[in-house]
């Protein structure tokens, strides 16, 4: 069963209680669901961090090889990346993977602050609280920009970072204008106002994954839209699709010293793999992979294939930074 951290927000307080009435209410399929998720909860610590209280999961096996930060991406919460904690784990590495603010379980933020370079300088608050060093980063969607903009404006000891999802997206006046409205109607409007999972997950299937998903991870989706504070969702969608970030974006990629695996999804029709491949192509020290049968959703839509991904590009790391490389398994 899982114990309450003190201190907790108030949304995992309500998360908390809505698993345990399902203990006792659901069918066995639920109640699976509801204690392998109270079971994660064992995991679940705070800190504050910009006088707002931030969740992190933290697991790890005894004598850990190395620490992985999952950074989670737009509209989503740290538990997009359940299955990989669990692969990561397996092969001897700690996990953090962490709430950014007004998304998952981690307050939102009455001043409405939700810029990149917010989410940057909460990382770094978090990272220094937590006391992390020598970090890999395994960042997706929306994440590596926080990342970037981490890595190159705040002392830091990162050692490799792989990048799901993300790309160079082509920018116009039009699509600055346009895009920020049309995805805020069907995010902020629609789905977040849907009270059943289906719809969610057909738009899901038809627009974003090339993979059928299992009903937990659906789940796992649709509270993204419940967790995340609309402002959020707002101020996102117009800095991503803004000229100045996609103009301010080749710099802060050529500007990393660390090496990066920028991973895109074949069948990815938003972050294709054209795009990232521009991205790799403009860094110091990139790589570039495209993982066929695969669209937006990776982390749910083919988990095992983004841990082995994850693990192989530290794999590399090591070997190239003289480190021995063991073999896993």
């Amino acid at each position: 069963m899982s114990t309450l951290p003190d201190p907790s927000s108030e949304k995992f307080k309500a998360y908390r209680l809505r698993l345990l009435d399902r203990l006792e209410t659901a069918t066995k399929g639920e109640r699976n669901r509801a204690a392998y998720e109270l079971d994660l909860m064992r995991n679940s610590h705070f800190v504050e961090v910009g006088g707002l209280l931030h969740h992190y999961h933290d697991s790890s096996p005894e004598n850990p090889r190395g620490t992985v930060l999952l950074i989670h991406g737009w509209d989503c919460w740290w538990m997009w990346w359940h299955h990989i904690i669990r692969a990561l784990n397996a092969e001897g590495y700690r996990t953090i993977a962490y709430d950014m603010k007004g998304h998952g379980w981690s307050e939102n933020d009455p001043q409405n602050r939700y810029h990149i370079t917010d989410f940057s300088r909460d990382l770094d608050g978090l990272i220094r609280t937590i006391g992390l060093a020598d970090v890999h980063i395994a960042a997706f969607s929306f994440g590596p920009f926080v990342a970037l903009d981490y890595v190159g404006k705040y002392t830091n000891s990162v050692r490799s970072m792989t990048f799901f999802n993300f790309g160079y997206l082509p920018n116009n006046e039009f699509i600055t204008k346009a895009a920020p409205a049309i995805i805020n109607f069907i995010f902020n409007n629609m789905m977040r106002k849907l009270t059943w999972w289906l719809p969610a997950y057909m738009f899901a299937r038809l627009a974003l994954s090339r993979n059928s998903i299992m009903m937990h991870d659906i789940n796992v989706g649709f509270e993204s839209l419940g967790l995340c504070a609309s402002e959020a969702i707002e101020q996102t969608t117009q800095q991503i699709t803004a000229l100045e970030t996609t103009g301010m974006l080749p710099e802060m990629v050529r500007s990393v010293r660390v090496p990066v695996l920028f991973v895109a999804g074949e069948g990815d029709a938003i972050m294709t793999c054209d795009n990232a491949r521009k991205l790799m192509e403009l860094s110091q020290s990139g790589a570039y992979l495209c993982v066929p049968g695969c669209g937006h959703l990776i982390t749910l839509e083919l988990p095992e294939t983004a841990a082995e991904i994850i693990l192989g590009h530290i794999a590399d790391k090591r070997q190239a930074h003289g480190q021995p490389h063991e073999p896993r398994g």
